[in-house]
């Protein structure tokens, strides 16, 4: 089984793939917090075997992609510690072997790398990838696999959060989908900004994007926060929770296996 190690700012997220079946079987969310120690992982990894009755020997190999610096000496060790095995860690050099191109491999961070990757196996396509996690991106990569773009917003949580943390009476409320974009109260006020304004902004995105590039593209949504958008309409129901960990394992592979 492989795993791949999504290391975000919002959570480390653990994927197990089968490959002999081409499933990704479970998955591990651990919070990301400051400080974290191998034994905090440790411990939840070890409750998780425990759980699905496995041992540490079923990972026969793991792929590591981290935007938290300070995460990497950590998840190293947890995994030659735990797996005995050491990851592979994308970074910039992991790219040189892959059908996609950065325009600044040095700028770009490996879990975009891993979406655009993952994004341009699947349809072998101009594509704009949507990921609704800490942050709100959008890569855009042409036909001929280079990467043309990148576009960052604060991503919905992020938004939420700044809300209610920078002002005095406006409350912290529930990510959930109002029914109405007129908002009734103030808790349903700021849903309907979030969710409906977000929607605008996803489209409007995407729009300006094909506009200035003179182009259709296949839009690939993930990311955390991907499920609560459901609204967006046809053009965004194609929808990949796992791209990332998919990207993680085929830029693994396409350097060790080469």
């Amino acid at each position: 089984m492989f795993l791949s190690i999504d290391a975000g700012n919002s959570n480390i997220v653990f994927g197990f793939y089968q490959e002999a079946d081409d499933s990704w079987e479970e998955e591990l969310r651990i919070p990301t917090k400051k400080g974290m120690k191998v034994y905090d992982l440790e411990k939840n990894l070890a409750l998780f075997f425990l759980e699905k009755n496995w041992t540490a020997e079923k990972i026969d190999q793991i792929g590591l992609s981290t935007v938290v610096p300070d995460l990497l000496p950590v998840l190293t060790r947890l995994c030659l510690g735990f797996f005995r095995k050491a990851p592979y860690v994308i970074n910039e050099s992991s790219y040189g072997l892959l059908p996609v191109k950065a325009m600044n491999p040095t700028e770009i961070g490996t879990d975009l790398m891993a979406n655009i990757t993952a994004a341009y196996l699947r349809f072998s396509s101009a594509c704009i990838i949507v990921d609704f996690g800490t942050a709100l991106t959008f890569c855009v990569v042409d036909k001929k696999g280079e990467v043309i773009g990148v576009n960052i917003v604060p991503g919905i949580k992020t938004a939420i959060n700044s809300l209610f943390t920078n002002t005095a009476k406006l409350p912290k409320v529930e990510l959930k989908l109002p029914e109405s974009a007129l908002g009734k109260d103030t808790v349903h006020a700021i849903q309907a900004g979030i969710f409906y304004g977000y929607s605008g902004l996803v489209k409007g995105m995407v729009e300006a994007i094909e506009m200035e590039t003179n182009c259709n593209y296949q839009v690939v949504v993930t990311g955390g926060m991907s499920s609560l958008m459901g609204h967006l309409g046809d053009r965004f129901n194609n929808v990949d929770v796992n791209l990332t960990l998919k990207g993680i394992y085929a830029i693994t592979k396409l350097n060790l296996d080469h």
